[in-house]
Protein backbone atom coordinates (compact mmCIF):
# COMPACT_ATOMS: atom_id res chain seq x y z
CA UNK A 1 0.00 0.00 0.00
CA UNK A 2 0.86 3.43 -0.49
CA UNK A 3 1.94 5.85 2.50
CA UNK A 4 -1.71 7.38 2.20
CA UNK A 5 -3.50 4.40 2.11
CA UNK A 6 -1.32 2.93 5.51
CA UNK A 7 -3.51 2.88 8.85
CA UNK A 8 -1.10 5.09 10.49
CA UNK A 9 -0.40 4.01 14.70
CA UNK A 10 -1.08 7.24 15.63
CA UNK A 11 -3.58 10.68 14.27
CA UNK A 12 -2.72 13.71 16.57
CA UNK A 13 -5.84 16.21 16.13
CA UNK A 14 -4.60 19.64 16.60
CA UNK A 15 -7.53 22.68 16.93
CA UNK A 16 -6.12 25.13 15.12
CA UNK A 17 -9.02 27.82 14.79
CA UNK A 18 -7.26 31.36 15.17
CA UNK A 19 -3.84 30.09 15.46
CA UNK A 20 -2.28 30.99 12.01
CA UNK A 21 0.31 33.07 14.55
CA UNK A 22 1.74 30.28 16.17
CA UNK A 23 0.97 27.02 14.22
CA UNK A 24 4.13 27.02 11.94
CA UNK A 25 6.26 25.99 15.17
CA UNK A 26 3.53 23.86 16.93
CA UNK A 27 3.12 21.68 13.67
CA UNK A 28 6.92 21.58 13.25
CA UNK A 29 7.70 20.62 17.16
CA UNK A 30 4.84 17.77 16.81
CA UNK A 31 6.22 16.87 13.31
CA UNK A 32 10.13 16.89 14.68
CA UNK A 33 9.13 14.64 17.91
CA UNK A 34 6.95 11.60 15.89
CA UNK A 35 10.21 11.07 13.90
CA UNK A 36 12.22 11.66 16.54
CA UNK A 37 9.98 9.04 18.37
CA UNK A 38 9.72 6.39 15.62
CA UNK A 39 5.75 6.77 15.96
CA UNK A 40 3.81 6.56 12.34
CA UNK A 41 1.77 9.20 12.63
CA UNK A 42 -0.41 11.28 10.74
CA UNK A 43 -1.38 15.29 11.92
CA UNK A 44 -4.86 16.20 11.24
CA UNK A 45 -4.84 20.60 11.28
CA UNK A 46 -8.33 21.36 11.70
CA UNK A 47 -8.63 25.42 11.19
CA UNK A 48 -12.70 25.69 10.24
CA UNK A 49 -13.61 29.24 9.94
CA UNK A 50 -16.43 31.65 10.83
CA UNK A 51 -18.49 32.60 6.83
CA UNK A 52 -16.77 36.40 6.64
CA UNK A 53 -14.24 36.30 8.95
CA UNK A 54 -11.41 37.89 6.99
CA UNK A 55 -8.78 38.11 10.00
CA UNK A 56 -8.20 34.52 10.22
CA UNK A 57 -5.60 33.54 7.75
CA UNK A 58 -5.51 29.76 9.55
CA UNK A 59 -6.90 27.89 6.42
CA UNK A 60 -4.32 29.12 4.01
CA UNK A 61 -1.44 28.43 6.41
CA UNK A 62 -2.58 25.17 6.94
CA UNK A 63 -2.92 24.18 3.61
CA UNK A 64 0.98 25.93 2.69
CA UNK A 65 1.93 23.64 6.18
CA UNK A 66 0.32 20.35 4.27
CA UNK A 67 1.87 20.85 0.97
CA UNK A 68 3.82 18.16 -0.44
CA UNK A 69 3.43 16.24 3.11
CA UNK A 70 1.29 13.12 2.80
CA UNK A 71 1.18 12.50 6.42
CA UNK A 72 -0.30 15.98 6.98
CA UNK A 73 -4.50 16.08 6.66
CA UNK A 74 -6.21 19.67 6.43
CA UNK A 75 -9.71 20.13 7.42
CA UNK A 76 -10.76 23.39 6.92
CA UNK A 77 -14.41 23.99 6.66
CA UNK A 78 -17.06 26.72 6.98
CA UNK A 79 -18.12 26.69 11.29
CA UNK A 80 -21.52 24.74 11.73
CA UNK A 81 -20.95 24.89 15.79
CA UNK A 82 -18.11 26.12 18.45
CA UNK A 83 -14.89 24.26 19.27
CA UNK A 84 -16.93 20.82 19.19
CA UNK A 85 -17.96 21.14 16.03
CA UNK A 86 -14.50 21.33 15.57
CA UNK A 87 -12.72 18.50 17.39
CA UNK A 88 -15.42 16.40 16.20
CA UNK A 89 -14.42 17.38 12.37
CA UNK A 90 -10.94 15.99 13.48
CA UNK A 91 -11.61 13.12 14.86
CA UNK A 92 -13.97 12.00 12.00
CA UNK A 93 -11.25 12.42 9.72
CA UNK A 94 -8.43 10.71 12.16
CA UNK A 95 -7.50 7.38 10.41
CA UNK A 96 -5.02 6.09 13.10
CA UNK A 97 -5.26 3.12 15.13
CA UNK A 98 -4.74 5.68 18.16
CA UNK A 99 -6.61 8.97 18.20
CA UNK A 100 -5.02 12.53 20.03
CA UNK A 101 -6.86 15.76 20.37
CA UNK A 102 -4.83 18.75 21.12
CA UNK A 103 -5.42 22.64 21.28
CA UNK A 104 -3.22 24.55 18.88
CA UNK A 105 -3.18 27.82 20.61
CA UNK A 106 0.72 26.61 22.34
CA UNK A 107 -0.99 26.70 26.16
CA UNK A 108 -0.48 23.20 26.18
CA UNK A 109 3.13 21.32 25.35
CA UNK A 110 2.95 19.80 22.63
CA UNK A 111 5.53 17.39 23.94
CA UNK A 112 2.57 15.60 26.30
CA UNK A 113 1.21 14.15 23.18
CA UNK A 114 3.79 11.22 23.04
CA UNK A 115 4.04 11.39 26.69
CA UNK A 116 0.44 10.74 27.38
CA UNK A 117 0.43 8.11 23.97
CA UNK A 118 3.06 6.13 26.06
CA UNK A 119 1.45 6.07 29.54
CA UNK A 120 -1.77 4.72 27.41
CA UNK A 121 0.60 1.63 25.52
CA UNK A 122 2.41 0.74 28.95
CA UNK A 123 -0.88 1.14 31.17
CA UNK A 124 -3.07 -0.41 28.25
CA UNK A 125 -5.78 1.87 28.78
CA UNK A 126 -8.28 2.96 26.48
CA UNK A 127 -8.50 6.60 27.30
CA UNK A 128 -5.42 8.96 28.33
CA UNK A 129 -5.83 12.59 29.59
CA UNK A 130 -3.60 15.25 31.55
CA UNK A 131 -4.56 17.05 34.04
CA UNK A 132 -3.45 20.63 35.30
CA UNK A 133 -1.64 20.38 37.72
CA UNK A 134 0.26 24.35 37.49
CA UNK A 135 -2.00 26.88 35.28
CA UNK A 136 -0.34 30.08 34.38
CA UNK A 137 -3.70 31.32 33.11
CA UNK A 138 -5.67 33.83 34.77
CA UNK A 139 -8.55 33.61 37.30
CA UNK A 140 -11.06 33.71 35.18
CA UNK A 141 -9.98 30.70 33.28
CA UNK A 142 -9.20 28.72 36.78
CA UNK A 143 -12.82 29.82 37.92
CA UNK A 144 -14.47 28.23 35.11
CA UNK A 145 -12.79 25.48 35.17
CA UNK A 146 -13.17 25.01 38.95
CA UNK A 147 -16.91 25.21 38.53
CA UNK A 148 -16.97 22.86 35.36
CA UNK A 149 -14.99 19.79 37.45
CA UNK A 150 -17.53 20.65 40.66
CA UNK A 151 -20.70 20.19 38.76
CA UNK A 152 -19.53 17.22 36.29
CA UNK A 153 -18.14 15.30 40.17
CA UNK A 154 -21.67 16.31 41.61
CA UNK A 155 -23.94 14.68 38.92
CA UNK A 156 -21.58 12.18 37.78
CA UNK A 157 -20.32 11.00 41.41
CA UNK A 158 -18.15 8.17 40.05
CA UNK A 159 -16.20 10.61 38.13
CA UNK A 160 -14.34 11.30 41.55
CA UNK A 161 -11.42 10.35 39.64
CA UNK A 162 -10.78 12.90 37.20
CA UNK A 163 -9.65 15.82 38.11
CA UNK A 164 -9.41 18.14 34.83
CA UNK A 165 -12.29 17.09 32.58
CA UNK A 166 -11.38 19.58 29.97
CA UNK A 167 -7.79 19.00 29.94
CA UNK A 168 -6.02 17.77 26.70
CA UNK A 169 -4.56 16.03 25.21
CA UNK A 170 -6.06 13.29 25.20
CA UNK A 171 -5.17 9.86 23.49
CA UNK A 172 -7.90 6.95 22.66
CA UNK A 173 -7.96 3.82 21.40
CA UNK A 174 -9.95 3.81 17.88
CA UNK A 175 -11.73 1.49 19.59
CA UNK A 176 -13.03 3.53 22.18
CA UNK A 177 -13.22 6.53 20.14
CA UNK A 178 -16.07 4.52 18.10
CA UNK A 179 -17.77 3.37 21.07
CA UNK A 180 -18.79 6.65 21.88
CA UNK A 181 -21.23 8.85 20.55
CA UNK A 182 -20.41 12.08 20.54
CA UNK A 183 -22.87 14.95 19.40
CA UNK A 184 -21.79 18.29 21.01
CA UNK A 185 -20.96 20.97 18.48
CA UNK A 186 -19.70 23.64 21.69
CA UNK A 187 -17.82 24.17 24.46
CA UNK A 188 -19.19 20.59 25.89
CA UNK A 189 -17.08 18.23 24.04
CA UNK A 190 -14.42 17.24 26.21
CA UNK A 191 -16.89 16.71 29.11
CA UNK A 192 -18.86 14.64 26.68
CA UNK A 193 -15.46 12.25 26.03
CA UNK A 194 -15.47 11.92 30.10
CA UNK A 195 -19.14 11.09 30.15
CA UNK A 196 -19.20 8.42 27.54
CA UNK A 197 -15.74 6.66 29.13
CA UNK A 198 -18.38 6.68 32.17
CA UNK A 199 -21.30 4.79 30.16
CA UNK A 200 -18.86 2.45 28.33
CA UNK A 201 -16.55 2.06 31.37
CA UNK A 202 -13.33 2.48 29.83
CA UNK A 203 -10.11 2.44 31.48
CA UNK A 204 -8.63 6.04 32.13
CA UNK A 205 -5.32 7.24 32.81
CA UNK A 206 -4.04 10.87 33.59
CA UNK A 207 -0.86 12.26 33.22
CA UNK A 208 0.09 16.10 34.83
CA UNK A 209 0.72 18.61 32.88
CA UNK A 210 1.92 22.34 32.66
CA UNK A 211 -0.93 24.93 30.74
CA UNK A 212 0.71 28.34 30.05
CA UNK A 213 -0.75 31.66 29.76
CA UNK A 214 -1.35 32.40 26.56
CA UNK A 215 0.07 35.49 25.57
CA UNK A 216 -1.33 35.50 22.01
CA UNK A 217 -4.85 36.21 22.66
CA UNK A 218 -7.97 36.34 24.98
CA UNK A 219 -9.94 33.23 25.41
CA UNK A 220 -12.94 32.32 23.48
CA UNK A 221 -14.88 30.81 26.13
CA UNK A 222 -17.99 33.26 27.14
CA UNK A 223 -19.30 33.57 31.03
CA UNK A 224 -22.70 32.13 28.86
CA UNK A 225 -20.44 28.99 28.65
CA UNK A 226 -21.01 28.26 32.56
CA UNK A 227 -24.45 28.05 31.67
CA UNK A 228 -24.16 26.00 28.75
CA UNK A 229 -22.29 23.73 30.41
CA UNK A 230 -24.54 23.19 33.48
CA UNK A 231 -27.62 23.06 30.87
CA UNK A 232 -25.59 20.04 28.62
CA UNK A 233 -24.75 18.47 32.32
CA UNK A 234 -28.40 18.24 33.48
CA UNK A 235 -29.59 17.18 29.85
CA UNK A 236 -26.80 14.46 29.71
CA UNK A 237 -27.19 13.03 33.24
CA UNK A 238 -30.90 13.16 33.46
CA UNK A 239 -32.58 13.17 30.13
CA UNK A 240 -29.84 11.92 27.36
CA UNK A 241 -31.16 8.37 25.66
Amino acid sequence: MSQQQQVPELSVVILCYHSANVVRDLVAQVEKEMEEAGIDYELVLVGNYLPGDTNDQTPAVLKELSAGKPRFVVVAEEKQGMMGWDMRSGLDAARGRHIAVIDGDGQMPMSDVIKVYRVLQVGKYDLVKTFRAQRQDGWYRRTISGYYNFLFRLLYPAAHVFRDINSKPKVMTREAYQKMQLVSNDWFTDAEIMIEALRHDLSVGEVSTVFYKNERRGTFVPVSAIFEFLGNLIYYRFFKK
